[in-house]
């Protein structure tokens, strides 16, 4: 025999354990992004993927 309720239990579970994963993605994100603003503020006009590179000839490697 079949309980409905109890299948609707573990429905109402699962979407509730969804929920609360996307929350904590959509948390984990607005962090990620904060925190990429805060670099760029500390230096404007700087490209965050390149920032410490020095242009020009590279020196040669070291001899080992």
């Amino acid at each position: 025999m079949s309980f409905p309720g109890a299948t609707k239990r573990r429905k109402e579970l699962a979407r509730n354990d969804r929920r609360r994963e996307k929350e904590a993605r959509r948390e984990q994100a607005k962090k990620e992004r904060q925190s990429r603003s805060d670099l760029q503020k500390q230096n404007p006009g700087e490209d965050p993927d390149i920032a410490g590179i020095v242009p020009g000839p590279q020196p040669p490697p070291a001899d080992e």
